[in-house]
């Protein structure tokens, strides 16, 4: 399987943070989902991969070409989305268009028209006058226009009502099944990752927790719950988070046949949801 997106031993020092040994792969044609608490390094990450921070050492591969020496060729094939919407306010969306298009030599203004009608944009408003929904549409239909391959959006749907979140989340599934695209999807709204991601990144602490296809996540990952009683040394090491209380305790593990195994019934295992992993890798 073609990978879009490499990155090797990717390592970047601050003062008070640090983002160590990070390796992942992203095959071409899916989504990779990127989780993480505040502070994580989801957007350090992301914003090494576009180059706006050096890395300290690690490469990166995108297209197959390295993101520093082929810089100019790898931005024009990578559509950038912000959780804010960062074009002329004071201008018309076609203006918008026009001003973008001078950065892009596959810029195609047919396409970019064609993007505002599937989206129900009106090219002659103001950007001003759009809602926080209609403005992340617009971000989508630059991206779209200009003949870009990779998709990778940082918190698109923070501050969205469901319904128009819902939207922009069955486009990008449509626009994957008829375009030549990658996405990557920075977001803390996991149930939007549970509908649409193929791969998941799990970052804490300037570190991957793991990084792998959504599916089997939902295989191997379980919430194990029980009586404190149970907790051995030995069933503790199975775990990956653990929370107790006076009643009992709740952890995370991604080895519920060992569990079983040792404990049957004296305990209940769930499937874990995206939040539950992210909580309880925490504890």
């Amino acid at each position: 399987m073609e990978n879009i997106l490499e990155i090797k031993n990717l390592n970047k020092e601050y003062k008070n943070f640090s983002l160590r040994s990070v390796s992942l792969n992203l095959p071409k044609g899916f989504i990779m989902g990127l989780i993480g608490e505040n502070g994580a390094g989801k957007s350090t990450l992301i914003k090494i991969i576009m180059n706006l921070v050096k890395r300290d050492s690690g490469s990166i591969n995108i297209f197959g070409m390295d993101n520093l020496k082929f810089e100019r060729k790898v931005k024009e094939r990578i559509g950038f989305v912000y959780d804010q919407c960062y074009y002329y306010d004071h201008i018309s969306l076609e203006e918008n268009g026009k001003m973008v298009a001078k950065l892009y030599s596959n810029w195609d203004n047919e396409k970019f028209n064609r993007y505002l009608n599937k989206f129900s944009l009106n090219k002659k408003q103001l950007l001003k006058e759009l809602s926080k929904g209609m403005r992340m549409k617009f971000s989508l239909c630059i991206a779209l226009s200009h003949g870009a391959e990779l998709i990778i959006m940082d918190e698109p749907t923070a501050g969205l009502d469901p319904i128009v979140r819902n939207e922009v989340l069955e486009e990008l599934q449509r626009l994957l099944e008829t375009e030549n695209l990658s996405v990557i999807i920075s977001t803390h709204i996991t149930e939007d990752l549970e509908k649409i991601a193929d791969y998941i990144t799990f970052i804490k602490d300037g570190e991957i927790v793991f990084s792998t296809s959504k599916d089997e996540i939902e295989d191997n990952y379980r919430i194990v719950k029980g009586s404190k009683d149970v907790l051995t040394k030995e069933v503790e090491s199975l775990f990956q988070g653990v929370s107790k209380n006076n009643y009992g305790f709740e952890a995370i593990t991604n080895k519920g046949d060992e569990i079983s195994r040792l404990l049957g019934d004296k305990v209940i295992l769930e499937r874990a949801a995206l939040e539950d992993i992210m909580l309880l890798y925490k504890k």
